[in-house]
């Protein structure tokens, strides 16, 4: 049954609602719309100048018309007055092809025709910094190995407590929160639903984080490395493959519990792990992450190589159990719905083509790498050569359109020529005297 938001409103009390879009670059663009004014918003969307915001647009483009979907619906648990809308961008009458949820959209009615449903959960790792952002919230978390510990959880508390409590009233069925590996970094843990339905989440995730943090006099950020010291932040991916109530992945005949069906999956996810890595890591700071060297733990837990294993965390996709594996390469700046479209797209071709990816590797890729097989692939090294694998992809062209890989490299080039022409204290400290 379709959701009337003007109902909604009139029964929850909600005065507000924000009319939301992300735009490529991960940021939520939003409306403010007044409750009397929801039917006809609705139905013809909110207006946006596309150029504004990270959309491949020019000023004398019309207007972006972001219509809301219903069954989206969020009221904001700390401000329950105001009701948040995941929306989707269109022009002229019809989607625009590059915006990401519209993209996310299009790979999995691809699946629902096959029959197929991809179901995720993420694992948003962040820190809670000081107001200006320079250094971690609590001067009294310095171990060097802080992972679990119970008292730098206890002494955030307030802030975590409210972020579970809001998702428990949301109905998302958190189960655990811890404090991360590095100081000042936590993550937070909820179930897994379809590909589209946890995407809206951690859109709305990171807001919510991010407000309830500011509410405590606290920054947060999902920067994938804030601290070059410290280990960097993640967003993890547990993925699975469903028909109807059968999931396809599941095999409790194979050594880690997996099909033929999740092998091949798998196996396009490696393949194309170059070409999605500019999705998967976006920022220039992503490959200070997953290429970093040994930080204050002992360990960076992000992977550099293409490689897959059991349940063992060094490598870029870990199997914890039967019927899912765990994409461990994606960071805290990855889009929430270009990610999940990616891996979609990249796991429905090594089906369709049968990718083998090789038997598990089960070696510390960390003290062991040199073992792994001749011709095993490394990551990009940095964002722009990251980009150059996602402009010539066949498979992202095909599966995600060229409009989107054109105007998604052509805007992230931008930053990648703004940050070269920066100069850093690194090159007149070392090159001054040259």
């Amino acid at each position: 049954m379709a959701v009337d938001l003007a109902v909604e409103a009139r029964e929850r009390g909600i005065k507000y609602f924000l009319i939301s879009y992300v735009d490529l670059f991960g940021t939520l663009r939003a409306k403010l719309a007044p409750a009397a004014a929801i039917g006809d918003m609705a139905k013809d969307g909110a207006g946006f100048a596309g150029f504004a915001s990270w959309l491949d647009m020019t000023p004398a483009d019309p207007d972006v018309l972001a219509i809301p979907d219903p069954a989206s619906l969020i009221q904001l648990p700390w401000k329950p007055e105001v009701g948040w809308l995941a929306a989707d961008p269109y022009m002229n009458g019809k989607p625009v092809a590059h915006a990401p949820r519209n993209i996310l959209k299009r790979v999995t009615d691809k699946a629902t025709q096959a029959g197929l449903t991809m179901k995720t959960g993420v694992e948003c790792e962040f820190f809670l910094l000081t107001p200006d952002g320079t250094g971690i919230s609590d001067a009294t978390d310095t171990q060097a190995k802080p992972c679990y510990d119970q008292s730098a959880l206890m002494r955030r508390y307030d802030v975590i407590s409210e972020i579970c409590d809001a998702m428990l009233d949301l109905g998302w069925q958190p189960y655990q929160n811890d404090h991360e590996d590095a100081n000042g970094q936590f993550e937070m843990n909820w179930n897994f639903a379809d590909a589209l339905t946890t995407a809206d989440r951690m859109a709305f995730f990171k807001y919510m984080v991010k407000a309830i943090a500011e509410k405590h006099g606290l920054r947060a950020t999902f920067m994938p490395k804030p601290f070059a010291n410290l280990t960097g932040s993640g967003c993890h991916v547990h993925v699975s493959l469903w028909q109807g109530d059968r999931n396809l992945f599941a095999d409790g005949n194979d050594g880690i519990g997996l099909s033929k069906v999740a092998y091949n999956f798998i196996g396009g996810v490696m393949e194309a792990a170059g070409d999605i890595c500019a999705i998967t890591n976006p920022t220039i700071n992503s490959y200070k992450r997953i290429n970093a060297p040994v930080t204050l733990s002992g360990a960076t837990w992000s992977p550099n190589t293409v490689t897959f294993a059991g349940n063992n965390r060094t490598h870029m996709i870990r199997v914890p159990g039967s019927g899912r594996f765990e994409f461990r390469l994606a960071d805290g700046a990855t889009n929430p719905y270009l990610l999940p479209a990616a891996i979609l797209a990249a796991g429905l071709d090594g089906i369709a083509r049968g990718i083998d990816p090789g038997k598990p590797l089960d070696i510390d890729m960390y003290t062991e790498g040199h073992k792994a097989p001749a011709g095993t692939k490394k990551l990009p090294l940095n964002l722009l050569d990251a980009l150059r694998l996602t402009a010539k992809s066949d498979l992202l062209r095909r599966e995600l359109g060229d409009e989107f890989v054109d105007s998604y490299v052509k805007l992230k080039m931008r930053d990648w020529d703004d940050y070269m022409r920066q100069l850093t204290p690194w090159e007149r400290a070392t090159t001054l005297d040259c």
